[in-house]
């Protein structure tokens, strides 16, 4: 861990996360016009947000800075890539890491790495499809957009919410915690697909005020003390390549799963590179 690591991340190990998220949220859902439209115009100057991509771009018709910070897009401005047996990305952001589920381990950074089992919630047979699978890692910067869309069709199985603490999700922090994003809050969505079992977890993080889905609607909060989950069979939604499955209530990390030998990762897509919803990232 480098100083500058140091400085950044050992205060997180005493602060109050979910305290501190639940009053972020307060701030983030306030309806006064003055305080949101102030923290929309400082989020748009300093973090570069490309408005002209919004379907709103009136700060002032935003009922709050979470309406913002959740806007819908412009139709066409993500096309979904139409390549025969081409995986779409699931978000607009930066590939963390992508490569080999090796042995259970998902790989974080500088030699750290966390078991698709505590990813899942410590469940052997949850994790048994993804031996030896594939995982990428996305991270959504304050500037992107924030929903979340399928790399392809599927049909939900199962959700799982999974209590834990809310770390930051940066670059520093997936240096120098270990098992980061098995270790913060997060919901992990199973879907069966026509490549067999694919999973999409959301990870939460500090100042993510919330986590929902389209079908469920918001899961997180409130915080738990346990795993719960939810099972789908009878009339269990299915949602097409491209369509919206999910959105963060503030920035985070989205993690996909697929089994041994199902998808290859294009040449470059990895670790740093700047990604965009829609685009072809991997081929089954």
């Amino acid at each position: 861990m480098t100083f500058k690591e140091s400085l950044t991340t050992l205060p997180q190990y005493i602060l109050p996360h979910h305290f501190l998220s639940t009053v972020m949220s307060k701030f983030t859902h306030s309806k006064i016009k003055v305080w949101k439209n102030l923290m929309i115009s400082q989020i748009i100057k300093i973090y570069g947000v490309n408005m002209s991509e919004a379907k709103e771009q009136d700060i002032n018709n935003f009922e709050s800075f979470n309406h913002f910070f959740t806007r819908e897009l412009k139709s066409g401005v993500r096309p979904v890539t139409s390549v025969e047996n081409a995986i779409a990305c699931p978000a607009d952001g930066a590939v963390s890491q992508a490569g080999l589920i090796e042995q259970g381990d998902i790989f974080q950074a500088k030699g750290k790495s966390f078991t698709a089992i505590d990813l899942l919630g410590g469940d052997a047979e949850r994790a048994k499809p993804f031996e030896n699978g594939s995982f990428t890692t996305i991270y959504l910067s304050p500037k992107d957009y924030h929903r979340l869309h399928m790399p392809i069709k599927g049909t939900l199985t199962e959700m799982i919410h999974i209590p834990g603490r809310l770390f930051s999700v940066n670059g520093a922090t997936a240096n120098s915690v270990p098992g980061l994003f098995a270790r913060n809050e997060r919901v992990a969505c199973m879907f069966d697909t026509e490549l067999g079992p694919m999973a999409l977890i959301l990870v939460g993080a500090i100042f993510v005020s919330s986590v929902e889905t389209t079908w469920h609607g918001v899961v997180t909060p409130p915080s738990i003390d346990s795993v719960r989950s939810w099972q789908y069979q009878e009339n269990a939604p299915v949602i097409e390549k491209g369509e919206e499955m999910g959105r963060f209530n503030m920035g985070s990390t989205i993690i996909v799963l697929f089994g041994k030998d199902k998808i290859k990762w294009e040449d470059e897509f990895k670790a740093g590179k700047k990604v965009q919803l829609g685009e072809m990232i991997a081929r089954s």
